[in-house]
């Protein structure tokens, strides 16, 4: 049988025999050894190792024959018919061409300096500090933590904190698309971040409320703004620097993503350039309506960790009685005090007080949560302060009925009468306690240090100092917006207690008055039934009006206000004369 002679890496015929002819190297060898026997090879013999370390041999030394075997092999790919032993690429690695990269190469990266990248690690340290602080001053406005109590709403503070946050995460999104657009804009906001710290430390009062926490996180922010402008910068140059020495020049041209990138980042710190701008036209606001004096005098409660505003008129020495007056859903200087005042000039009583509760009118924020019963012991303390002991006859109106009567059943022995005017039932704590308005209120503080409402008000209504401070504008004011918040918060738990002990302590001889709305009752008829309680929390019920088309402020009628006169000065005669 006759054997097949087959040549390195040839292509067998279908029947096993090669037809391949022998290249010139290999006919050079059989001359040289013509006593050579003839090989008979099959696949996977020792020809493959031969071929092998033919094929290593030409990479180092470039002998006729092992380059011919490197081309041989190399050509077998090509020749080959494929199998599971057969290599889809060759073994040889390619040389790389060494020379300048594309510009859209992934190579080309600031992030290739390690400066850069030292720049990223500590802004993603200070993004992580912002947000913890931001969280804080979050929950401050539910829980005030030790050392942390804001005299003043809070929420400028939080708005700062927000202002830094957002510039750190645009910052940190779009960290490899620098531009001058980005740097101009947060060295705007630095700008305004500085303005508003010069105008924080220059007023007192404004200083005063925000203490070191509103002054610590403005002067925050304006640094991070100064940071991210640094950042900027540097990223910069170290894109700029890596084009240059991986590409031979600086690339001017942005790639759709980048301008992508440039023009999204720059949208977004141009609206929070009008944020910032709003915080400071607020904030120059606030400092004006500042200068404005108050009445009578502020007292420091709770510790000296706030004050609140407590104005007395009359003689005290001269006067046997004094009408103590507790404001509803707005400051007493918005409405309730003109009627009683004009009953001071007319001598239909002798001597008033009235006080802001915590957030209203001239009177600080409290620490939160902040109870009906704890503002009616800062109210106790203030007026201990004051040197005012008594007796009262308390008047009392919406809202502050809660307070009137929590304070009448912890002072039994100094009060001598009560005049409700359509006050609130504790029923109704449910509705003020609701977690819908809880939210509305929390959003509307958020958004009252822009003061889109102040700002329309004061340029094209002709709002005063005196109206944002105690008048019609008072509710836009975010220390009264907390103050509702903070009643919200504790209606159905603490207050309801406060008010359901207070009750059972109230004296059943306290001469009593209830007016209410004739508005309130004709459109709800629990609201009927909530006076008509009401009227039997004593058993010296004097009387019970209902003022026919009077609305919730009942003295906004001649009737309303001539009935709150007469039932008045009839509580206070029959006091002076039982005193």
């Amino acid at each position: 049988m006759s054997t097949a002679k087959l040549w390195p890496f040839s292509k067998p015929d279908d029947d096993g025999a090669g037809d391949s002819p022998p290249s010139p190297s290999e006919t050079h060898t059989a001359n040289l050894h013509p006593d050579a026997a003839p090989q008979t090879t099959m696949p996977g013999s020792a020809v493959g190792s031969n071929s092998a370390y033919d094929e290593m041999t030409a990479q180092y030394n470039p002998s006729p024959r092992a380059s011919t075997a490197l081309l041989r092999r190399q050509l077998s790919y090509d020749t080959l018919d494929s199998d599971e032993r057969t290599h889809l690429l060759a073994h040889h690695r390619p040389t790389r061409t060494q020379g300048p990269l594309d510009p859209d190469d992934p190579a080309i990266s600031p992030y290739n300096l390690w400066t850069v990248r030292g720049l990223r690690w500590l802004t993603i340290l200070f993004f992580i500090i912002s947000i913890g602080w931001w969280i804080l001053l979050l929950v401050s406005t539910f829980i005030s933590p030790p050392l942390m109590n804001s005299r003043g709403s809070g929420f400028y503070e939080f708005a700062y904190a927000s202002v830094a946050v957002a510039i750190l995460l645009v910052t940190l999104l779009f960290f490899t698309s620098p531009s001058r657009a980005e740097q101009y804009s947060c060295f705007t906001i630095s700008v305004l971040l500085l303005v508003d710290t010069i105008i924080i430390l220059a007023v007192e009062r404004v200083r005063s409320e925000e203490g070191w926490v509103g002054l610590a996180t403005i002067v925050w922010a304006m640094f991070m703004t100064g940071w991210c402008v640094l950042c900027d910068r540097v990223v910069e140059y170290g894109k700029a620097e890596e084009e240059e020495r991986l590409t031979g020049r600086h690339e001017t041209k942005r790639s759709l993503r980048e301008w992508t990138a440039v023009f999204t980042s720059t949208l977004i710190i141009m609206v929070l350039i009008a944020v910032t701008a709003f915080l400071s036209l607020t904030l120059i606001i606030r400092a004006h309506d500042a200068s404005l004096t108050p009445p009578g005098n502020r007292y420091f409660v709770d510790s000296s960790k706030y004050a609140v505003h407590l104005f007395c008129e009359g003689n005290k020495n001269t006067s046997s009685v004094t009408v103590l007056l507790e404001a509803g859903e707005k400051p007493t200087e918005a409405g309730m005090e003109s009627w009683v005042h004009d009953a001071y000039k007319e001598g239909s009583i002798s001597r008033y007080c009235y006080w802001d509760r915590p957030g209203y009118g001239f009177s600080d924020n409290a620490p939160s949560p902040l109870s009906a019963g704890m503002a009616v012991d800062a109210l106790s303390e203030a007026l201990a302060h004051a040197d005012e002991d008594g007796p009262y006859v308390l008047v009392s109106h919406g809202i502050g009925g809660i307070y009137s009567r929590i304070f009448a059943g912890r002072h039994t022995f100094q009060i001598r009468g009560l005049l409700l005017i359509d006050n609130v039932h504790e029923r109704d704590l449910e509705k003020i306690a609701s977690p819908g308005r809880g939210f509305k209120l929390w959003l509307r503080g958020v958004i009252s240090p822009i003061g889109p409402d102040r700002l329309w008000g004061w340029m094209f209504k002709g709002h005063t100092r005196e109206d944002r401070t105690y008048g019609k504008a008072a509710y836009q004011n975010g220390k009264a917006i907390k103050a509702k918040l903070q009643e919200n918060l504790v209606a159905t738990t603490y207050t309801r207690n406060e008010i359901n002990t207070a009750r059972v302590l109230l004296p059943k001889d306290v001469p009593l008055v209830v007016v209410s709305s004739g508005k309130m009752i004709k459109h709800d008829s629990h609201w009927y039934d909530a006076q008509s309680d009401l009227s039997n929390l004593t058993d010296k019920l004097v009387g019970w009006d209902i003022v026919d088309n009077a609305p919730h402020e009942v003295w906004m009628t001649l009737d309303g206000k001539k009935v709150l006169s007469d039932r008045l000065h009839q509580l206070v005669k029959a006091a002076t004369r039982d005193n």
